[in-house]
């Protein structure tokens, strides 16, 4: 049974939940996850084990880090893992677009189902979702919604249309 560390914090007046396991980062978002079979480790511990993580997001929100050098934990899908990976390899400071993703795995034509990887990607921030935006340059949906967006792109200094 995999054991995952969960420690809630807030980050700009948003409360989040970060949990870990061994292995890396497995979850960051407002919401527990669902994870069959787990054991949980909450309080003092979670927090030790997580502190790092937290550390370095504090760090980003202040402007103080730019990159994350995390180990992860994801669960999904083949595709799902594909497109995760890809989000990492966006420099801050800069976007994407989500034919620019489907063309980065080699499957052009999968732009909608790039869109849905992205949406069920299970950590903010550190895999950054937030840096794909619209062909237009608008923003486009998020699954923690546009405020959070923009303040993540805003840190990074990142043009958008709203």
């Amino acid at each position: 049974m995999k054991k995952i560390y969960k420690s809630d914090f807030t980050l700009w007046d948003e409360k989040l939940v970060l949990c870990s396991t061994d292995q890396g980062v497995c979850s960051l978002s407002h919401t527990m996850p669902t994870i069959a079979e787990a054991t949980w480790v909450t309080g003092e511990a979670a927090d030790q084990k997580n502190h790092i993580y937290m550390e370095d997001l504090l760090a980003y929100a202040a402007g103080a880090r730019t990159a994350f050098n995390w180990s992860y934990d994801l669960t999904g899908t083949p595709f799902q893992l594909e497109v995760w990976n890809a989000l990492q390899t966006i420099p801050y400071g800069t976007t994407r677009t989500y034919s620019d993703i489907a063309d980065m795995i080699g499957r052009p034509q999968a732009v909608r189902a790039v869109g849905g990887a992205i949406g069920r990607n299970p950590v903010l921030i550190s895999v950054p979702c937030h840096r794909v935006i619209g062909k237009n340059g608008k923003l486009t949906g998020f699954s923690s919604g546009l405020h959070l967006k923009r303040i993540l792109l805003d840190i990074e200094a990142v043009p958008y249309n709203d």
